[in-house]
């Protein structure tokens, strides 16, 4: 019987070596990951805070893997119609969910039936951003009806139960439930009408159809300074960064405690191979770390995170867990 040499037994163990990596990771082992263009599904309409967050990003990592990542918007539902797109996904990393507040922490309370899990159906890859709300109000609007501060729409709401008008970027967003808390803990009375996405929404915002809304940050923002519509408060804890003056509703309207943030992270298909789930938060990590990106962000009203998968799993798992109670305690639904 002839015993192979020890040169010849280092080959036949490199060969099985690697035959047992490419049968672990298939798609890098057999494609290169990326050999082709990257799509980021984004489920609300361009020109969003979601939309302006995947663009932000989206160039970064075109560059970092020299393939493009292109931002594919299919709004509906609230962000569930490209959540479900995603999640049906093939796990190969070539589609990507720009997911949200809405998507992964308040949607699963609020709908009776998600086509999607929210949980099993996702790996979560890196929060990209933490952005505070912000309740704005037209203008001219608010000037003609002597609305100045929280103070004042609360009392002018309560004596016009059911005439003001309050948009959103669809049902079951942060922008909706924000609303939703401010009514519950305010005792008012507001029309709810869910849009496709936040820039419909502020279309109509500024064009004075609608009289309030519980806007993102970054969205709101140039209107904001273009003195087109008025921030009354902002919706997190502490004031925001962006616009240093405008008090929180906390701390214009006495309401203690409240706090409706809203974030945006990336998310793969569950069964995407997690080196290459591991390789795109790197390189987010790294882009969300340049001065440019941060400054740009910081500025836009965006607090840049760039998280491990495992930090955001856990945030996830959290997100849940505290707008659950949030929709049980202002009664909100889908209407």
């Amino acid at each position: 019987m002839t015993f192979p040499s020890a040169p010849q037994r280092r080959t036949v163990l490199a060969a099985l070596a690697a035959a047992a990596g490419a049968a672990t990771f298939p798609a890098l082992a057999q494609s290169g990951w990326p050999n082709k263009p990257v799509r980021i599904v984004v489920p609300f309409a361009a020109g969003g805070t979601t939309d302006i967050l995947a663009r932000a990003v989206a160039p970064e990592l075109s560059k970092a893997f020299g393939q493009q990542f292109i931002v594919d918007n299919r709004a509906g539902a609230g962000g569930n119609v490209g959540a479900d797109i995603v999640a049906k996904s093939p796990a190969d990393g070539y589609t990507l969910l720009m997911g949200t507040v809405g998507t992964h922490g308040i949607n699963r309370a609020l709908y009776e039936k998600l086509p999607y899990d929210p949980i099993k159906d996702f790996a979560p890859i890196t929060m990209v951003a933490g952005v505070p709300n912000v309740m704005v109000m037209q203008t001219e609007k608010a000037r003609a009806l002597g609305i100045n501060n929280v103070k004042d729409f609360i009392a002018y709401a309560k004596s016009r139960p059911g005439k003001l008008n309050m948009a959103s970027s669809g049902n079951g967003t942060s922008i909706h439930l924000a609303g939703e808390l401010f009514k519950s803990m305010t005792g008012t009375f507001l029309v709810h009408f869910p849009y496709r996405g936040s820039a419909p929404a502020l279309l109509d915002m500024v064009g004075g159809t609608m009289d309030v809304m519980f806007d993102n940050l970054p969205s709101a923002l140039p209107h904001i300074r273009g003195g087109k519509l008025k921030a009354l408060a902002v919706t997190s804890a502490q004031r925001s960064a962006a616009l240093p003056d405008v008090p929180t509703i906390a701390e214009a309207a006495g309401l203690k405690g409240f706090d409706a943030t809203s974030w945006f992270g990336l998310l793969a298909p569950a069964g995407t191979p997690p080196d290459v789930v591991n390789r795109i938060q790197q390189e987010v990590a790294k882009s969300l770390g340049t001065p440019a990106i941060k400054e740009k962000m910081l500025s836009q009203g965006a607090i840049p995170s760039g998280d491990t998968p495992a930090e955001f799993a856990k945030h996830i798992d959290a997100e849940h867990k505290k707008w659950a109670q949030v929709v049980k305690v202002s009664g909100a639904k889908v209407d």
